[in-house]
């Protein structure tokens, strides 16, 4: 029997790059969530509740990605969910012609828009890894932060074979809130960190915290409500509400990155303070996320 075939339309194709978002999404060892097979990648998500593995590749015309499911191989899946969560992950809805305008105007983005033409701001549907991703890297290098990532996932996530591979669902909220920390610090997660995460599940798994209440707030609301959480600040709150809720205007001043990146880009000596951060920021506004993200590229090798 054929493998099911879905396509994805492609909002802006002109703005749309299937290399330059495999470069974002090929740039750690560690990443066990997705994979890079061949020019394609391929990941476990869910359908109507059920894990799917598709393969995602670019279509024959630049206005479509074109997704075979892998498993279950020979039924039939709903499309709809995987759509859905393909689109917001690779934001193919978006249009990226008022952002690449406005990097005319702006010194220290100026040329970025040429140079990572079609990089769209790769995001993250799931709630619970938009929040605890950024937990778990709080105050670590981005490598050791993909360690306690893979670490966490592989231990708790939701695992299969396809194809003599292991692919893995982000743990959910209930299984983590069933832990005690005890159980995450001989993983190197440290002690506050460990009782943020369990904290945070058990927000999610008891309603308190929920995609559906968060779906409805304003970005002041909702970056409100997500730093009154324990182990969450400014930066952890922007980063979620840019990946989950794409509020254009999240900024993560004190991201390192995006510091270095400033740094770099305006030959500084050392990175910028806080108050210089915020003047060369200011201007952005609803562009801010999508500034921030190709900074972020700016740090990539070529």
């Amino acid at each position: 029997m054929a493998l099911q075939k879905i396509k994805i339309p492609i909002n802006d194709p002109a703005h749309f790059s299937f290399e330059e978002c495999l470069r974002f999404l090929g740039r750690s060892d560690k990443e066990c969530l997705h994979y890079i097979h061949h020019g394609k990648v391929r990941r476990m998500l869910l359908s109507e509740g059920e894990p799917v593995v598709v393969e995602i590749a670019p279509g024959s015309k630049n206005n479509f990605l074109e997704v075979t499911v892998l498993a279950p191989a020979g039924e039939a899946v709903a499309e709809a969910p995987i759509i859905r969560y393909i689109t917001h992950w690779w934001h193919l809805d978006a249009n990226l012609q008022p952002f690449y305008q406005y990097t005319q105007t702006d010194p220290l983005l100026k040329g970025l828009a040429e140079k990572y033409n079609g990089l769209r701001l790769i995001g993250m549907p799931d709630l619970f890894e938009a929040i605890t991703w950024p937990v778990i890297g709080q105050q670590i290098n981005l490598a050791f932060a993909y360690t306690l990532r893979q670490r966490f996932i592989r231990q708790f996530g939701y695992h299969v074979v396809v194809d003599n591979t292991d692919f893995y669902l982000y743990p959910h909220p209930k299984v983590i809130a069933a832990l005690t920390p005890d159980q995450l610090t001989p993983m190197q997660f440290s002690r506050s960190k460990a009782l943020y995460l369990v904290e945070t599940a058990r927000q999610m798994a008891s309603g308190a915290l929920s995609e559906a209440t968060l779906d409805t707030m304003s970005y002041e609301a909702a970056r409100e409500s997500l730093v009154a959480m324990k182990g969450i600040g400014n930066w952890s709150a922007n980063y979620a509400l840019m990946k989950y809720r794409r509020f254009p205007q999240s900024v993560l001043l004190e991201d390192v990155g995006l510091q270095n990146a400033i740094k770099n880009r305006l030959n500084l000596e050392a990175k910028p303070s806080m108050p210089a951060l915020q003047e060369y920021t200011r201007p952005w506004k609803e562009h801010a996320a999508y500034a921030t993200f190709y900074l972020w590229r700016s740090l990539l090798p070529q």
